[in-house]
């Protein structure tokens, strides 16, 4: 069956079963591999993307269930959140083995767009759902307060 869905912008067609997790139509069909498998039940975060703007894990949204609609993943983020993101990581010094860093990414840069000021709560709140085993929790913590920092100027 053909889907249509549109992803990092570009209109892509795949023929696959709507059952198909989107996190393997991301990878293997389209060979973006920025998105992690990590647990495969929704419970690490490390499939993390942007469905029309909101974090989804990818390992649990059949793929037939977001057609027609806008798909981002880490390859495609963009926008002065992403920006922000991606610097105050780089400046902290955030990533450890980087394995979940995809997903962690993605969640921050979803937070920040909807919520631009964060408190210390509201970023463990919105990604308690992205397990880092390296344990990088207090500086995803800070370059996220840092990210907003500077998106506030």
């Amino acid at each position: 069956m053909a889907i249509q869905i549109t992803v990092n912008g570009e209109p892509r067609t795949l023929d696959v079963d709507p059952q198909m997790p989107l996190l393997w139509a991301i990878r293997d069909h389209l060979r973006l591999t920025g998105t992690k498998f990590g647990c495969g039940i929704a419970q690490c975060g490390a499939c993390t993307v942007h469905v029309n703007g909101q974090a989804r894990r990818a390992c649990v949204t059949p793929v037939g269930t977001v057609a027609d609609q806008a798909v981002t993943t880490i390859e495609g983020l963009q926008g002065d959140e992403a920006v922000a993101v991606q610097a105050a990581w780089q400046a902290l010094d955030t990533p450890q083995c980087g394995y979940c860093q995809s997903g962690q990414v993605m969640s921050a840069v979803a937070l920040l767009k909807r919520q631009p000021k964060p408190t210390a709560q509201d970023i463990d709140a919105a990604m308690s759902g992205n397990v880092c085993r390296c344990a990088t929790y207090v500086r995803i913590r800070e370059a996220i307060h840092l990210a907003a920092d500077r998106l506030e100027g």
